[in-house]
């Protein structure tokens, strides 16, 4: 895959060639500090939202909207009369991501209602196996089913299954969860569609769909290295039976296909005819609303073909039938929204210089090795959403090689704090008062060894990419 500098991702962002030939350097100035100490009370908000329990989209989008007024107000001042413009390329960009996560999350949505996950939890359950295996097993899921579906999904399906095995024995849960988030952020580490900042890097050109497969090795060492240390502590007796069976309702096997000729169809148009990931996804959102249409047809046929029977097996209750529209609702508009507030947020400090400033920095005085490294930890205290975001604005002229490494580190760092990814804030949630923060801090050297040995065994494979 070609290396991209900033000529050739102009193309790609007409922001950023904006962004480069008219954005003045104001970071000294009043309404940039006023700007930058914005976003850092925002973002306090957001970190501080297991304790407030304030959705993490709302300080963002307020901040998002007070920094381009101060943009406005700073860019007229130096003479510059439209900083609308630059805001209009701001949401394209992310128009175009709310687009694809929409559909994606649909199709998740969807194959929850048709009892997908719930029938593989109760398979997984009904097996028998022993706790040291069921730790392996949920762990090996949630590396394998994070690329497709996407790190938070695969966290609280692979979670429920080890709450339910592992009821009163914190012992076991505590490690299988965190078993769990590390597989999870790993696998979705070396897919487009496993993580939103893998996508981020796709959409953007730099990276094409299979050259993401390349980081599979290190996301597999990524997550063996502190899996094997905590098997360790894991006893392999096994955990008391439970009565709970659950199928996939009609139409189930039919939606998982479309989703699978979506992925396809999405990759397709992308990587042959140059079209944006969008537009393949969208088309099969569109698909999935009109399977749902014989779905819901389906249902109410079979309702009333059994009057005063409260419900056929196979199907829901005649006074709820499937709507697609109720996945589309159930989509994470908190996370979507959180985009929204995190794209403006770092789009507005973009144009105030603040990122030519960190870019100098950073990648200009440590160098791409090192600042891709530090991308990672710092993954672990912020989200990696603005952090991947900033470094895809800044657009550092790197090798392959090196996009592939940020991504790695951007995808996997988060897993050494709770708080660090979705997945980890979404178990803690579920599994509440026994992997907590600090469960998961005793084992934070663990997930080290497999955050160095994982970029260790990324410059020993992929080697080639960085010449």
């Amino acid at each position: 895959m070609r290396s991209t500098g900033l000529a050739a991702l102009a193309l790609l962002t007409p922001s950023l060639a904006l962004a480069e030939t008219t954005t003045p350097d104001l970071t000294a100035s009043g309404a940039g500090t006023l700007a930058l100490a914005l976003f850092v009370i925002a973002y306090g908000f957001v970190i501080a939202e297991e304790f407030t329990h304030l959705r993490k989209s709302k300080p963002v989008m307020v901040a998002a909207g007070v920094l381009w007024v101060l943009v406005a107000i700073a860019w007229q001042a130096s003479g510059i009369p439209d900083a609308g413009e630059l805001l209009r390329h701001n949401l394209l960009e992310y128009s175009e991501l709310l687009l694809f996560l929409l559909a994606a999350m649909t199709f998740v949505n969807t194959l929850a209602e048709r009892n997908v996950f719930s029938a593989l939890r109760s398979w997984l359950i009904e097996r028998g196996w022993s706790l040291r295996k069921i730790f392996w097993i949920t762990g090996s899921m949630a590396f394998l089913l994070s690329p497709i579906l996407d790190n938070l999904t695969t966290a609280l399906v692979m979670g429920a299954v080890v709450l339910t095995t592992g009821r009163g024995n914190p012992a076991f849960v505590a490690p299988a969860c965190i078993n769990i988030v590390v597989a999870a952020n790993a696998g979705g580490a070396f897919s487009p569609f496993g993580d939103i900042t893998t996508l981020m890097v796709w959409q953007k050109g730099l990276l094409g769909f299979f050259d993401f497969f390349a980081l599979f090795v290190p996301s597999l060492v990524n997550w063996l290295v502190p899996a094997a240390c905590m098997s360790m502590v894991i006893a392999s007796a096994r955990p008391e039976a439970h009565d709970e069976h659950s199928e996939i309702k009609k139409g189930g096997a039919a939606v998982i296909a479309l989703f699978a000729f979506t992925v396809v169809l999405t990759v397709a148009l992308h990587q042959y005819a140059h079209l944006p990931p969008f537009l393949g996804m969208m088309t099969g959102l569109g698909l999935l609303q009109i399977y749902g249409y014989f779905i819901r047809r389906a249902e109410l046929l079979a309702a009333r073909a059994a009057p005063g029977v409260p419900a056929v097996p196979g199907f829901k209750p005649a006074d709820k039938p499937f709507d697609i529209f109720i996945s589309l609702k159930r989509a994470e508009w908190d996370t979507l929204l959180f985009f929204y507030g995190v794209v403006l947020c770092v789009g507005a400090l973009g144009a105030f210089g603040y990122l030519t400033a960190l870019s100098v920095v950073s990648y200009d005085s440590l160098g791409p090795t090192w600042a891709n490294v530090l991308v990672g930890l710092a993954s672990a205290i912020v989200d990696n959403i603005p952090v991947m975001f900033a470094v895809l604005s800044i657009s550092p002229d790197m090798s392959q090689g090196q996009w592939l490494l940020v991504t790695l580190t951007a995808g996997v760092g988060g897993s050494l704090l709770s708080i660090g990814s979705a997945a980890g804030v979404a178990l803690m949630g579920q599994a509440r008062g026994v992997y907590t923060f600090f469960a998961h801090l005793r084992w934070t050297w663990a997930i080290a060894l497999g955050y160095a040995a994982s970029i260790w065994a990324h410059f020993l494979v992929n080697a080639s990419a960085f010449r």
